[in-house]
């Protein structure tokens, strides 16, 4: 069993090295949907997170191999009313398969509202809604007490108009956990594969992002700490700045420095876990705010809220966010557990 566990562990780590260098280059990506979360819990720890390890199920959106056996038998359906007229909602399920192995499905919905078409003379013929619909299959294994991976597949069905495109991507990841002193480190390759279809003639690229995680708590204090790094196949992340929005005639001025492009790989959170029945988290994303800086940004841009409570074998999540003043994002999530409602 243990040769089994070592070359499930040897694969997987081949898998990710072997596929960071090609799909690392320089180059446009669509899909950036498959980077929102859909969970409420994250999303309130500043929207990435691949290394808090609870038993809710919807802490593994990121990281496939944070599914664990507790989570067997547990649903989650969740809703986010993201920017402008886009509507969000989804769906997970996990069940233990196995002593070692645990088993996800997921379905997410990307609805960006209704639009206005409009023929080659601008003149308007009609409307469309643009949408993406993203299916998932999970696997994590328990390699040792200690180490887990997991795998997720992905395929993702995009329609614009008259127009359509099919694309397959695939998560590798893993975890340490050690619970004697609540230190969770995760390595992820997130959406490593491509377009099967093509929405016209230009060839569309997923976007690969290759991350790390750490969360700890530390002693008797009620309070976990995470850091997550992400873009980390590309330094360079520049932006432009035009001060805080307000005056449109000013110059735009590039970003670049060491200190900015290295907080823009980051993502910080901080959540209270005092009590296994609720938390609150508080995330702050600095690449938010500075994306936002073209824009009419509150002085909350970057920061995220997140609040949970579980009574029984249910639970309920939300999370706030305001990227900018013109636009509050909200997140909700219902979760139960089926094995104890049996």
């Amino acid at each position: 069993m243990l040769s089994q566990h070592k070359n499930f562990l040897l694969a997987l780590l081949l898998t990710v090295s072997a596929s960071v260098p090609a799909l690392a280059q320089d180059g446009s990506s669509a899909y950036q949907f498959l980077n929102i979360t859909s969970s409420a819990r994250i999303y309130g720890l500043g929207g990435m997170n691949i290394s808090l390890v609870d038993d809710d199920i919807t802490t593994a959106d990121q990281n496939p191999a944070l599914y664990g056996q507790e989570m067997s038998k547990q649903v989650s359906v969740n809703y986010m009313h993201y920017i402008g007229g886009s509507n969000f909602a989804g769906a997970r399920y996990a069940n233990k398969v196995g002593p070692h192995g645990t088993i996800g499905l997921n379905v997410q919905y990307f609805g960006y509202g209704s639009m206005k078409e409009t023929d080659m003379g601008g003149n308007i013929i009609g409307s469309f809604s643009p949408k993406d619909i993203s299916f998932g299959v999970a696997y994590s294994h328990d390699i040792t007490d200690r180490l887990r991976g997991g795998i997720n597949l992905k395929a993702v069905s995009s329609s614009y108009a008259d127009y359509s495109a099919f694309a397959l991507a695939t998560d590798l990841g893993i975890n340490y956990y050690d619970d004697e002193k609540d230190l969770s480190l995760s390595i992820v390759a997130a959406n490593l594969g491509g377009q099967v279809k093509r929405f016209h003639e230009s060839y569309d690229r997923v976007p690969f992002d290759l991350r790390i995680g750490w969360s700890q708590s530390f002693a008797d204090f009620p309070v976990r700490f995470s850091i997550t790094a992400h873009n980390l196949t590309k330094w360079h992340l520049p932006y432009y700045d035009a001060g805080d929005g307000t005056d449109t005639g000013a110059d735009m001025v590039k970003k670049d420095n060491f200190g900015r492009n290295l907080f823009r790989h980051l993502v910080f959170g901080a959540d209270l876990i005092s009590s296994p029945n609720w938390y609150l988290g508080i995330g702050y994303n600095y690449k938010t705010r500075t994306d936002m800086s073209t824009y009419s940004r509150s002085f909350l841009s970057g920061f995220s809220l997140g609040a949970g409570i579980r009574v029984k074998s249910f639970g309920v999540g939300v999370a706030l966010a305001q990227p900018h003043t013109g636009a509050t994002t909200f997140m909700f999530n219902l979760n139960c557990s089926i094995s104890e409602l049996l």
